[in-house]
Order: C-alpha cells, then sequence, then structure tokens
C-alpha cells in the first residue's frame, strides 16, 4: 500500500466545513497540504494555508482533531491519503491562491462534492454535532 501523508485545516462557519478544489479537479477536499523535509506539522500546516488561501493561521490555537485515511482521488486503488487533521483560528479571509481554483463551505449534504478523505471528516464532523 502506498499512503500519501497531508495536513489539513479543519475551519467551520455557520455549521459548513471549508473545503477547496483544485485546478482540473471535479471534487473537493480540506484544505492543507504535505510538509516539506524537516518541516514539523504545524510549520507545514501554517505554510500550506497561507500558500493556498492567504490566511494566516494563529500557532497557538492549533489543535489536533484526528487523523483519517481513505483512498486518493484521482490515484490507482491502493494509494490511499491519511490526513491529520487540525483545528485552529484563521486571520484573514479565505481566498483561493496557487493551485487552488475554489472554495466552498459544505456539509454533509454534499457527499458527492467531495473525495473521499473529505468525506470521512465531513462524516466524523457530523457526528460530533459540528456541521449540519
Amino acid at each position: 500500500m502506498t499512503q500519501i501523508d497531508k495536513l489539513a485545516w479543519l475551519t467551520i462557519q455557520e455549521r459548513r466545513l471549508l473545503c477547496v478544489r483544485s485546478h482540473g479537479k471535479r471534487l473537493f477536499y480540506i484544505p492543507g497540504g504535505k510538509r516539506d523535509p524537516g518541516e514539523s506539522d504545524e510549520a507545514a500546516l501554517l505554510r500550506e494555508i497561507t500558500e493556498e488561501l492567504s490566511v494566516g493561521l494563529a500557532p497557538t490555537t492549533l489543535r489536533l482533531a484526528g487523523d483519517f485515511q481513505a483512498q486518493a482521488d484521482g490515484k490507482a486503488d491502493g494509494v490511499m491519503v491519511r490526513l491529520r487533521c487540525f483545528f485552529a483560528e484563521g486571520q484573514g479571509t479565505p481566498t483561493p491562491a496557487a493551485e487552488i481554483a475554489e472554495l466552498a463551505w459544505l456539509g454533509s449534504q454534499d457527499k458527492e462534492r467531495l473525495s473521499a478523505p473529505a468525506l470521512l471528516v465531513v462524516n466524523w464532523l457530523h457526528e460530533q454535532d459540528l456541521i449540519d
């Protein structure tokens, strides 16, 4: 099994989760990305969110939500994505940048729009009564 290790930012407004779609992709995922060599989870997540959404995360508010694993979108069967998800307070208004084509505030009713890893997270947030 091949695993892609990623970090993800969970931010909720009006009981909806912020999700993003990359250029050339159909499905939405949770914003974040991969670590650079030697980078901590926290440093990588702060960097990725600034690059993708022009938002600064407040480092002292980072709180681990959990790890989620599912089939990677657009990859061969058996290529899995592991998302290490964090809650954190953002400073600024999320704006698509870098590879991000679109952002949307999604809930459990938007399942057909979500990648498999994002769907796992959305289902968990719904079970926690954090999103609709």
